[in-house]
């Protein structure tokens, strides 16, 4: 699995959110934006980051940045979890993992002292120019947001 690094071009993706409409890397040119990578919608580790991310929204959008969730479940699975937590960005589909490879994020990990084949959580910081400004590879669901917010913080 290649890791993206800091500097390179993101790849590309057009994707359904959770209303079913397709939202696209390039819809965010000029902007940058936070795409992370989490296993399954309303499990607690994603739940508490998608949470985290909602809960901190209006300081990434007073730093002028976008967020996005990205997992293999589909619109409904995504309109259920919106609506249960009252999440306020899009959740997007991607359940044949084509753009998780892309990213790095799809691949084994071990899971509880066992090799499995999964979502391999990662977010990624993409600049305004789409470029990969950061990644965070196999990170923590509980906490994640708040330190993606201070690294923000740190660069400005």
């Amino acid at each position: 699995m290649a890791k993206l690094e800091p500097g390179t071009k993101a790849p590309a993706f057009t994707l359904p959110d959770q209303d079913e409409r397709k939202v696209a890397l390039k819809d965010f040119t000029g902007t940058p934006v936070i795409v992370y990578f989490y296993p399954a919608d309303d499990t607690p580790g994603c739940t508490k980051e998608a949470c985290q991310f909602n809960e901190n929204l209006a300081a990434f959008n007073r730093a002028g940045v976008k967020v996005v969730g990205i997992s293999p479940d589909g619109a409904v699975k995504h309109q259920k979890f919106r609506d249960k937590y009252g999440l306020r960005f899009p959740l997007l589909s991607d359940p044949d993992h084509r753009v998780m490879e892309a990213y790095g994020a799809w691949g084994e990990k071990t899971m509880y002292g066992r090799k499995t084949v999964g979502v391999i959580r990662s977010t990624f910081l993409i600049d305004e120019r789409g470029r990969v400004a950061r990644a965070w590879y196999n990170v923590r669901a509980d906490g994640h947001a708040a330190k993606v917010l201070e690294e923000l913080r740190q660069a400005r």
